[in-house]
């Protein structure tokens, strides 16, 4: 696999990609923004966040962002709206809410 070529890969059709794929490094997750599969988002409510790290903890996607052991917003470029966040925040501090509105809230 020395030949393989990952350049463009955002823009591969499911054809494109090896048989048997390896990735050849380390960290390139962070390049993938995956936003964009999410059909509900979690907003952040900061009055109500005790930073009890539950929701960065549980996040399958590493989307909490955590500043000095405190919670500092939310990744929109890599959480997928799962909802886990939400099922384990124990104060109310974050709330799913559908991307369609979320969308339409950023507009007003």
């Amino acid at each position: 696999m020395a030949d393989f070529n990952g350049e463009n890969y955002e823009n591969w059709k499911p054809s494109d990609f090896p048989e048997g794929y390896v990735c050849p490094e380390a960290g390139t997750s962070v390049n993938c923004h995956t936003g964009g599969w999410r059909s509900e988002r979690p907003v952040w409510d900061k009055e109500q966040c005790s930073n009890c790290m539950l929701c960065w903890v549980y996040c399958p996607d590493s989307s909490i962002m955590v500043k000095d052991g405190e919670m500092t917003g939310i990744d929109y470029e890599h959480c997928k709206g799962c909802g886990v966040c939400v099922t384990e925040c124990k104060f109310g501090a974050l709330e799913l809410i559908s991307e369609a509105q979320a969308i339409a809230e950023e507009g007003e």
